[in-house]
């Protein structure tokens, strides 16, 4: 067995970069959307609360909230996915105390039906004024 791994064939995979979001910082891409047999999956990056300029929108862990999981819309519409799509979501909290105002805006945004979800506690995030990131993967059916 060779050491190389295999990969995604260029056909299947394409890279998310919505019209209107922050451009990221460093190499990656905010989603990458595979086509896997019957469905699209959609790996989103942690999404934060930042504008089309790259700036921070929101002084509260809560106003950061909204800002964050419009983000993270914007990232399944270019691949065709709503928020019901997702399966999984991971949130990273700077402040637990913070729990209750991100989870009202969590769950207004899932008000169909939810994705299995893990929140964690941590200590900093890449910038500092942000309060929260949440990842994802969305998994669609495709037609046909």
């Amino acid at each position: 067995m060779s050491g190389a791994s295999p990969r995604i064939p260029a056909a299947a995979r394409r890279d998310l970069v919505p019209a209107g979001a922050s451009r990221p910082i460093g190499r990656y891409v905010p989603g990458v959307q595979v086509d896997a047999g019957p469905l699209r999956l959609v790996f989103v990056s942690g999404q934060v609360a930042t504008d089309g300029e790259g700036r921070t929108a929101g002084a509260t862990a809560g106003q950061q909230a909204e800002v964050v999981f419009e983000n993270l819309r914007l990232v399944l519409a270019e691949a065709g996915a709503l928020p019901e799509h997702l399966v999984s979501v991971v949130i990273y909290l700077k402040r637990i105390e913070d729990f209750e105002a991100v989870s009202a805006v969590r769950n207004r945004f899932f008000a169909g039906s939810a994705p299995s979800s893990t929140l964690v506690e941590v200590s900093a995030l890449a910038e500092p004024e942000h309060l929260l990131e949440v990842s994802g993967i969305a998994a669609k059916p495709l037609p046909g």
